[in-house]
């Protein structure tokens, strides 16, 4: 992995991770400078204006925090500028984290081994950027259009694209997960556990109210299924 981590953490990665991320900042600076400008428009004073910036500053930190976890087991593994340019436009760990394992296994390779070579690397790349133009590409050409059918499902029954959502992410995460707890004992353990925590803290928060909660549920499940992992280890 020595290798690998060099050629991911070169410059020249370091240069088009500080030119997307730059144009992500670029346009989160432009969206607030309209957002402060059209404000008399609807009625906001510029105190309140302040007031609801600093509040949406706040309420960041903590969803921020939550992917802290896996970011770090992502920069052990891709190096930091490409972590760095997923993360910064998809915002979502757990998703790179699972086109990261997909680029790996399709190169016949298992994300983090020890003769990793710089091929796998070049195909869980891939796999990850060519994730996200997807994603882009469908925001980009079928916004409008995808917003009129939402308006018509949601008339007819507003739980309908939530459940279609949810099913998806469900289905994505059971094949990975079901995939490495087959390997052994210890991941079969470590697997149930993890899931078991996440369901039980998102029941927990969703009855207490606590949306922090929520965000951190998968970064502490996926603590304590790797610490349960490790320590299987030495039982069995």
């Amino acid at each position: 992995m020595g290798d690998i981590l060099e050629v991911a953490n070169s410059a020249p990665f370091w240069v088009f991770a500080s030119i997307i991320v730059g144009i992500v900042v670029f346009q989160a600076l432009i969206f607030l400078w309209i957002a402060k400008k059209s404000a008399p428009d609807a009625g906001l004073s510029d105190n309140e204006v302040t007031t609801a910036i600093r509040a949406g500053f706040i309420s960041s930190i903590g969803p921020s925090f939550g992917i802290v976890i896996i970011l770090v087991s992502l920069i052990a593994l891709i190096g930091s500028p490409v972590t760095l340019m997923r993360v910064g436009i998809i915002g979502s760990a757990a998703t790179e984290s699972s086109a990261a394992a997909i680029g790996a296994s399709a190169f016949g390779m298992e994300l983090g081994a020890s003769d990793f070579p710089l091929e796998a690397l070049s195909a869980i790349v891939w796999v990850m950027f060519l994730g996200g133009m997807g994603w882009l590409l469908v925001v980009m050409l079928f916004t409008k259009s995808m917003g009129k059918a939402q308006e018509k499902i949601q008339k007819k029954n507003p739980k309908i694209m939530a459940s279609v959502a949810l099913a998806a992410m469900l289905g994505a995460f059971a094949y990975l997960a079901s995939e490495q707890m087959v390997t052994s004992l210890n991941h079969t353990i470590a697997g149930v556990l993890a899931l078991v925590s996440m369901i039980t803290m998102m029941i927990f928060a969703d009855r207490k109210n606590l949306g922090w909660l929520k965000e951190w549920a998968l970064g502490f499940s996926l603590v304590i299924g790797m610490a349960t992992g490790y320590i299987s280890t030495f039982i069995i």
